[in-house]
């Protein structure tokens, strides 16, 4: 029995069991009215409906979540008023659906909210329509605007309840996943201290720098789920206090194992027959591991224990170092330096881990504030709905596309299938997405679900043609599509075509749909693909060097930050912590569009190759910036240090230039003084101390990075050639 207990707590304790469970109960319970009160036909709409609420459904707190609910409502029930009223006459009705398209895509703008509420919108007006298309009869449609609503109403009431009980359950789910990234981060950095020859270090940089995309999502996620519940500037309480600790927690391990304070190739060469580098590989690895299981303990809301092993072997790191220490070597004491200020950063990391358990410890001192970028009055809303109204917008993009798209689809279907062919149109708005890469991955997923979806329901609708057993067969489908479809979407797209075929066969014969929706989706995916290709196409190619020149600009609005507290004492306050975030968005936001490019077309595709050499330069250029930010502490010897603030002054003016060309997509002019610069940092005097040796030696580190950044940059704007 405890074994039993426990494995049901584990369960329960998955960051998908509450969506499950709840989306579970909301289709259980329309299942067993519709069956036990002979309401079998209302099924359909009712589960449709529920689906439309629950992919409306966003991350907040109870007042958020009921606003959420009721706007969506609204929305619906004028969506679905919308299409009864025009379904007859094609003109006003196509032209209606694709001007609300276009708005709703622009609500967007608004926050993740809106662009939900937009998304499941359009979604239930074309199941609206894939209903009345069904029926034959306009005196019934009424009946099934009211299954959908109804259904929609319902979850939405369930939502908020659910709320109401598991307030705070959704941060800690966030949490969770985000020490589970930074364990996998942690490891992965890990792999760059073995201290072996010839190694492909450039493929482990870039699987980190992948990882690094995870954890900072992973952060951001877990920044609004903290944002919804305890405000904007509230003073947090005992428990809140806990998640606020581990969140900035989160912040200062990813800080530091970000940061790199001097090349591993060096490294690896002078300690090749030495063990500290294994040291420092076993130490990083196995705080890793103590992440994750911390991740592990917040979700199961157990104690956590860091262990013994951890402590060990990071009492081990420091005997290696004292024993190279002891051998007084001149040629190693930048290098060792630099391996001190390592074992200083994972000290850091075990001390923090060490007391992540001590929920009361109080915040005093500490900036909770927590930047919030959701518009909150009419004023702003305006203003941003008026900044994503320009051919420049991606939303505006998108949204005409989404609009242009539904028109040629609606065409095709009156042309070519004027019966059974909505599905058309609700292929165009699943698969169509901003960008031609997410599109292009996204059209294959469609078709290899609904083929295999349409598989499944054959089978199923041969071999159990019992009403039972297909209701529950439906109800499995259903919970699949909401278990897959935000990380799975081919499973998800099979999963839901199983359950709409299966539905639509409880109101008369799903064998005569399975041809139509098989054509139907490779039609809606043949006009997404030429949507995206000829309809303001958004070519990460043709806007690369303004993401890159972002990543310049914020890494210099760091900079900045950073060295400032080396002159007025160190301050984890919401202005440097925006600037940290603004660096480690625009990095991801640099790794995406690369990621974005690999499935663009050819001719579209930019320097590729430019690009990648790019994002690894960059990436070494904020490892150099974060060290500075993990050791930060008020040094009068750096305030006074006048090759300090010379090199600082060059660094920012080297920066803003390349990011200013990179801008205006032109070459960057070298700048010589940079080396000299670099060469008089590394000359340290002997009598210099710990933080302004620092502050000299990644100053130097990133004017010698500067002339390859400028070279790559110049590189990657360039025509790729073919």
């Amino acid at each position: 029995m405890p074994r039993l207990e426990r494995q049901l707590g584990q369960l329960w304790a998955h960051e998908k069991a509450s969506y499950g469970l709840r989306v579970f109960i909301a289709l259980s319970t329309v299942l067993a009215y519709g069956w036990y009160d002979d309401q079998i036909a209302a099924i359909p709409g009712l589960f449709l409906g529920i689906i439309a609420s629950a992919i409306a459904e966003t991350d907040d707190n109870g007042w958020g979540r009921t606003k959420s609910v009721l706007l969506s409502l609204l929305c619906f029930g004028a969506a679905a008023a919308s299409v009864v009223y025009l379904f007859p006459h094609p003109l006003p009705f196509i032209g209606a659906l694709a001007l609300a398209a276009f708005g709703l895509t622009l609500l967007g703008a608004l926050g993740e909210r809106y662009a939900s509420i937009g998304q499941a919108t359009v979604t239930l007006a074309i199941y609206t329509m894939l209903a009345m298309d069904q029926l034959k009869a306009p005196d019934m449609a009424w009946r099934e605007v009211a299954h959908l609503l109804i259904g929609a109403a319902w979850y939405g009431a369930l939502s908020i309840l659910w709320t109401a009980m598991f307030a705070n359950r959704p941060v800690r789910e966030r949490l969770a996943r985000l020490f589970f990234e930074l364990g996998r981060f942690l490891q992965l950095k890990a792999d760059l201290f073995e201290p072996v020859r010839h190694s492909n270090l450039e493929a482990r940089r870039l699987a980190l720098a992948e990882q690094n995309v995870r954890v900072v999502e992973a952060l951001n996620t877990a920044k609004t789920a903290i944002l919804s519940r305890f405000g904007r500037s509230g003073r947090p309480g005992v428990q809140s206090g806990l998640y606020f600790r581990l969140y900035y927690m989160a912040q200062d391990f990813h800080e530091r194992a970000s940061s790199s304070h001097y090349p591993y190739e060096a490294l690896a060469e002078t300690f090749f027959h030495s063990d500290v580098l294994y040291r420092c590989r076993r130490l990083l690895s196995l705080q890793g591991k103590a992440c994750q299981a911390l991740g592990q303990a917040i979700r199961l809301r157990q104690p956590f224990d860091y262990g013994e092993q951890a402590r060990q072997a990071g009492q081990d790191l420091q005997e290696s170092l004292r024993h190279l220490r002891e051998q007084q070597r001149p040629h190693w004491a930048r290098l060792l330096g630099s391996l001190q200020l390592l074992a200083h950063n994972l000290a850091s990391i075990e001390r923090q881990l060490s007391e992540a358990s001590l929920a009361d410890t109080p915040l005093e001192g500490v900036d909770t504030r927590l930047r919030d970028s959701s518009p909150h009055t009419l004023r702003e809303m305006a203003t941003r709905l008026r900044q994503a109204l320009t051919p420049g917008s991606l939303l505006f993009r998108h949204g005409l596309r989404i609009a242009l798209a539904l028109i040629a689809g609606y065409a095709v279907l009156k042309l070519v299938h004027p019966e059974n062919g909505y599905w058309i149109l609700l292929t165009i708005v699943f698969v169509c997405r901003p960008h031609f890469g997410a599109t292009r991955r996204r059209l294959f997923e469609r078709i290899g679900g609904t083929l295999a979806g349409l598989g499944v329901t054959w089978a199923v609708l041969q071999l159990f043609p019992g009403t039972e057993l297909q209701l529950l067969l439906a109800l499995a489908a259903a919970l699949l599509f909401f278990f897959t479809r935000t990380d799975r979407y081919l499973v998800a797209t099979a999963a839901i075509t199983v359950m709409a075929l299966v539905c639509f066969n409880l109101l008369g014969n799903g064998f005569v749909l399975i041809w139509p929706r098989l054509f139907d989706t490779l039609i809606g995916c043949a006009i997404a693909a030429l949507a995206s290709l000829l309809i303001l196409p958004d070519w990460q190619g043709r806007r690369l060097h303004r993401v890159m020149a972002q990543v310049l600009a914020t890494s210099n609005a760091y900079l900045e930050q950073v060295l400032g507290q080396y002159r007025s004492g160190m301050r984890d306050d919401l202005p440097y912590r925006i600037a940290r975030r603004d660096m480690h968005n625009a990095d991801v936001a640099l790794s995406v569009a690369l990621s974005n490019m690999l499935r663009e077309p050819g001719y579209a595709r930019g320097n590729l190759d430019g690009g990648f050499r790019f994002l690894a330069l960059s990436n070494t250029l904020l490892s150099y910036l974060s060290a500075l930010g993990a050791h930060r502490a008020q040094s009068a010897s750096v305030d006074a240090d006048p090759i300090i603030d010379a090199g600082h002054r060059q660094l920012q003016q080297s920066l803003a230039q390349l990011a200013d060309a990179l801008g205006r997509r032109e070459a960057a002019s070298p700048q010589e003084e940079e080396i000299a610069l670099a060469d008089a940092l590394e000359q340290v005097p002997d009598d210099i101390d710990d933080k302004a040796r620092l502050v000299r030696t990644q100053l130097a580190l990133m004017l010698r990075l500067l002339p390859r950044l400028r070279g790559t940059a110049a590189e990657a704007i360039q025509p790729r050639q073919r």
